[in-house]
């Protein structure tokens, strides 16, 4: 197996001279794009309803705890990255730990799959779980992941989503009564001027 997970991470991975778009664009894909989970959920819960606002509750808890998971993974195995072996080509600097399974896919697609299993909102989960495949590709191709990586973060985030889900009557009552009372109190002057919904 591990053979093949090196044969698809050569394939896949940078030349050593690439181009200036594609290095451009996987850089982007691999380091700068994450930043729209936080940004979504942020907007999601400022201007959207309760029930968009449980969601958005929810899609946090599932990213969380798929890192949590990959932090108990990469502590019970320990897979090397590409570059700690030689391996390939790294464009972007990383630190050595272990590869397995993807952190940054973990997050993104644990928020996107609790986002679609809640069916709210729609084209924006879809849109989510589809711009998974270039942060994959964009990771692999800078040299800091293998592509069983990727595998390994669908699965923990399938389970993650799955999970939060099935356990949200356990939490999602008091994680909202006080993420509403740190909002009331965050946002009260704007919420006044009606620039934030209440």
């Amino acid at each position: 197996m591990e053979s093949i997970n090196h044969t698809l991470f050569l394939w896949l991975n940078a030349p050593e001279h690439p181009s200036v778009l594609a290095l451009t664009l996987a850089t982007f894909f691999a380091e700068q794009l994450i930043w729209v989970v936080p940004l979504l959920i942020g907007i999601g819960w400022l201007r959207g309803s309760e029930g968009n606002r449980k969601a958005m509750l929810v899609a946090t808890a599932s990213g969380l705890l798929g890192l949590l998971i990959n932090q108990a993974i990469g502590l019970a195995w320990m897979h090397p990255r590409p570059f700690m072996t030689g391996l390939g080509h790294t464009l972007i600097p990383h630190v050595a730990d272990s590869s397995f399974p993807s952190d940054h896919l973990t997050l993104w697609w644990a928020v996107a799959f609790s986002l679609l299993l809640q069916r709210q909102p729609r084209r924006i989960s879809i849109g989510l779980a589809l711009l998974g495949a270039p942060i994959a590709w964009a990771r692999i191709y800078l040299g800091v992941h293998f592509p069983f990586d990727m595998f390994g973060a669908i699965s923990v985030a399938l389970l993650s989503a799955w999970l939060t889900l099935r356990a949200a009557h356990w939490y999602l009552g008091l994680s909202f009564r006080l993420a509403t009372a740190i909002h009331h109190r965050l946002f009260g002057n704007l919420i006044r001027l009606g620039w934030v919904r209440e």
